[in-house]
């Protein structure tokens, strides 16, 4: 199957050296990381370690019948990602938004002016982007997929490359599920600064107890109702974790990061519904208020040695860009 990764860092460059094993895989990047992965192989460190050899470009030049397209970029850059390539997309492409944040997909479509297939994906893996032409796997997790004819086959293909895939028959849910466990995670150890298995800190109970409840407040509003204790899975599902979330990488290389559509997006589809969100809100203005400074200081606060993942490192998302992983990208 021909498949094409665009936005290829962490989390792309990792589905599609799993992919490559079986299948025609293109990973479309920055040039850094293209000219790195042309020249000497993507390096994979980490759970894994090797070197895949595989193919990666700057653009999409044609597409096949039957392709399928990994949609891996941040949601602020779906638009301008997707523009280039709307008019080569054919009514069998498939395109699977695997990011973070809500409605996606919706973003897509709009994006390719309704061409194609587009499906929500959400992964559960983790992985850090450490230079051009090498990453770290930090998470092994699973995929799920939004029900469809074509998604049985995506699955196999998603699973014989080790990808666990699952179709799910309510994605919305499973959306909902993965951005309330990410606008817990990514902003609060963001500001303290520590690593993703400080979140289950009990001081910090109370914070994420409120955090919780308003985003199940909205989702609620919204027509999805979510079972389970969401604070104790939370806590499990990150005990001990040494990850890096995303959004702290981004603010330490002076990038724009997801807080709009994560807590930001809580804020405003809260809004919809006359539902106040003070503590979503808060944390959206602090983020916002930690990336001005960042660009002011040309950069934000480094990590000490013993935490950085590797040299030159970002997150790139997951489960960090992510499952409940640590959702990175």
């Amino acid at each position: 199957m021909q498949i094409f990764v665009l936005g290829a860092g962490a989390i792309g460059s990792l589905y599609g050296a799993k992919l490559s094993a079986a299948n025609d895989v293109t990973l479309i990047g920055r040039p850094g990381h293209v000219d790195a992965i042309n020249k000497a192989g993507l390096r994979i460190e980490g759970l894994e370690q090797r070197i895949v050899s595989l193919r990666a470009a700057t653009h999409i030049e044609q597409i096949a019948p039957d392709a399928l397209i990994l949609l891996t970029t941040k949601v602020s850059d779906t638009a301008a990602a997707l523009a280039p390539i709307a008019k080569l997309i054919r009514a069998d492409t498939i395109l699977i938004a695997l990011q973070n944040g809500l409605n996606n997909d919706e973003i897509a479509r709009a994006a390719l002016g309704n061409r194609g297939i587009v499906l929500r994906g959400i992964t559960q893996f983790g992985a850090i982007f450490e230079a051009p032409g090498t990453i770290r796997y930090m998470v092994k997790g699973n995929t799920l997929l939004e029900n469809h004819e074509r998604s049985a086959g995506i699955a196999e293909i998603f699973n014989a490359a080790g990808l666990d895939c699952r179709v799910c028959a309510d994605i919305k849910a499973e959306v909902w599920r993965k951005l309330i466990f990410n606008c817990v995670v990514n902003p609060v150890t963001t500001i303290l600064g520590c690593k993703v298995g400080g979140i289950v800190d009990p001081t910090l109970d109370r914070l994420k107890k409120l955090i919780v409840d308003e985003c199940l407040a909205v989702a609620r509003a919204e027509g999805v109702v979510l079972e389970g204790d969401l604070l104790s899975e939370i806590n499990s599902t990150y005990a001990g974790s040494q990850n890096v979330v995303s959004m702290r990488q981004d603010l330490l290389r002076n990038r724009p990061t997801e807080i709009d559509y994560l807590n930001g997006t809580v804020v405003a589809v809260g809004a919809r519904h006359d539902l106040e969100c003070p503590v979503n809100d808060a944390l959206t203005r602090i983020i916002k208020g930690m990336e001005t400074t960042a660009r002011d200081n040309g950069g934000g606060p480094r990590l000490p040695p013993q935490e950085l993942p590797t040299k030159s490192s970002r997150t790139g998302v997951r489960a960090p860009e992510t499952s409940t992983s640590e959702i990175t990208r």
